[in-house]
């Protein structure tokens, strides 16, 4: 973390972002030289990739998973594109990991690859650009007391309270559906139901509920794979998003 706010110092524009390569990722190298992924017999257990995201657009990922599974279930991937990580496939080791954060710890971050500057958002009180720390990159006593924010919410007194309202806009919604032609499901079912019980649930404006699935999907976006064109374009969004929640913070 100290070389990243070392460079988020060094940073002062966009400019000096696109000059110093810094707005390139490890995810979007492997999109550009992953592709044409070998079946799993034909490589050495070494050359297997969870992270290579042809391994899922090519539908090869099962018989590569069974093959780690089968042959090496901690698996330690040292190739260039992907960085030095560890891949666990097996059920009880992944309980194991993910349930023991002292010894397997988020808080230097959850990325692949080079640990490189690859998001930042813009401090409005210095105009820098820093950092964005994400909630599954904690550990806890931090993580503890960000879960603290939205544990009312989520808590299953408060669910059982908003159920009816929660099955009316759902029945709403099916009913809204079109007969005897064909519509996109996940449009209009599985992005409209889940910021309608996102925005219900956290009291977001209703009209703009759809900017939380886009943010959503900005978080993760591979530049240039259909989402967003750059990785500037996606750090403009978040500041976007940043700008907003601030204020309805300030609003309430």
């Amino acid at each position: 973390m100290t070389d990243i706010a070392e460079k988020n110092d060094e940073v002062e524009d966009k400019a000096d972002l696109e000059a110093n390569g810094l707005l390139r990722t490890p995810e979007m190298e492997m999109t550009e030289i992953g592709a044409g992924v070998k079946e799993a017999s034909e490589l050495d257990i070494s050359e297997i990739n969870p992270a290579n995201p042809h391994l899922f657009k090519e539908d090869r990922w099962q018989e590569h998973f069974a093959r780690l599974r089968s042959e090496d279930p901690v698996h330690l991937n040292e190739l260039d594109t992907a960085g030095r990580y560890w891949s666990v496939t097996k059920y009880d080791d992944v309980r194991a990991v993910d349930g023991d954060w002292e010894t397997y710890s988020s808080a230097s971050g959850i990325s692949l690859g080079r640990q490189e500057f690859t998001g930042a958002i813009e401090d409005k009180r210095t105009g820098h650009q820093q950092g964005v720390t994400t909630f599954i990159a904690m550990d806890p006593p931090r993580h503890t007391e960000q879960r603290k924010t939205v544990r009312g919410v989520s808590a299953p007194s408060n669910l059982r309270n908003i159920e009816p309202m929660i099955r009316e806009r759902t029945a709403d919604l099916l009913d809204s559906l079109p007969e005897g032609e064909t519509f996109d499901w996940v449009d209009t079912v599985s992005i409209e139901l889940t910021t309608l019980m996102l925005a219900t649930l956290f009291d977001f404006p209703m009209e703009d509920r759809r900017k939380l699935t886009r943010w959503s999907d900005i978080v993760f976006a591979v530049p240039g794979q259909g989402v967003v064109d750059s990785q500037q374009q996606r750090i403009d969004e978040l500041n976007e998003c940043v700008d907003y929640f601030e204020g309805l913070f300030e609003e309430r």
